[in-house]
């Protein structure tokens, strides 16, 4: 308890998130499965950032061609047929911790947003798996980070250029670019299997898509 009278209510409100979580998290996981959770752990390794890898990360390894981690997908197999990032397998949440992963394994878990990878991710913490990392924001992020950049209204020389390069990789991934969504307008198709990629992989210098890029294991 002394450890939570330490938090700012901000971290609070987190330990009530990853709580509310972990109960999901043992409703979801198959029975007979032990899952541990370090809620001061877990806490620490969410404030230094170190639980996720953003959209841009994941974008440039794929392009990139690196081998170096697992793709998975948590939601179930019918949205997983619609549509996945490519390189992704499919492992639905209720089977995490049914051995398909290995624990030494570098993973990046995703689904529609944060919170099912999250659980699937607590899972795995809680198991011992020490390279699980999260896609930050999941395929809501995914969508608009990478397959449909939006052009910023009067952008900046350097602006235009980081969205050219958006542009770039949203082809190559069967995305494109789009105006800025007005309320109630209907959202980007997303792209079929057949159609990624179908063009060349951009080049993509340090810090494509703007932002420096953090370090982490691996990475």
């Amino acid at each position: 308890m002394r450890f939570l009278s330490k938090l700012s209510l901000n971290q609070k409100l987190g330990a009530f998130a990853l709580a509310l979580g972990a109960l999901a998290v043992f409703a979801n996981v198959a029975p007979g499965h032990t899952v541990t959770l370090n809620a001061k752990e877990l806490l620490t390794g969410v404030e230094r950032q170190e639980d996720h890898v953003t959209p841009a990360e994941l974008a440039a390894w794929i392009i990139e061609g690196r081998t170096d981690y697992r793709l998975v997908d948590v939601r179930d197999e019918k949205a997983f047929a619609e549509y996945h990032i490519p390189t992704a397998e499919s492992v639905p949440l209720a089977t995490v911790a049914d051995g398909t992963l290995g624990r030494t394994d570098k993973i990046v878990l995703y689904g529609d947003g944060a919170v099912h990878a999250a659980q699937a991710w607590m899972v795995l913490k809680g198991r011992g798996f020490t390279r699980a990392y999260t896609l930050l924001e999941g395929l809501d992020a995914w969508k608009d980070e990478v397959l449909f950049p939006v052009m910023p209204p009067s952008p900046t020389a350097e602006q235009q250029a980081q969205f050219e390069r958006a542009v770039q990789v949203a082809t190559f991934f069967g995305g494109q670019p789009r105006a800025a969504a007005a309320p109630g307008s209907e959202p980007m198709a997303l792209p079929t299997q057949a159609a990624m990629p179908q063009v060349a992989p951009p080049t993509l210098p340090a810090g494509a898509f703007g932002g420096p890029k953090k370090k982490r294991e691996g990475c």
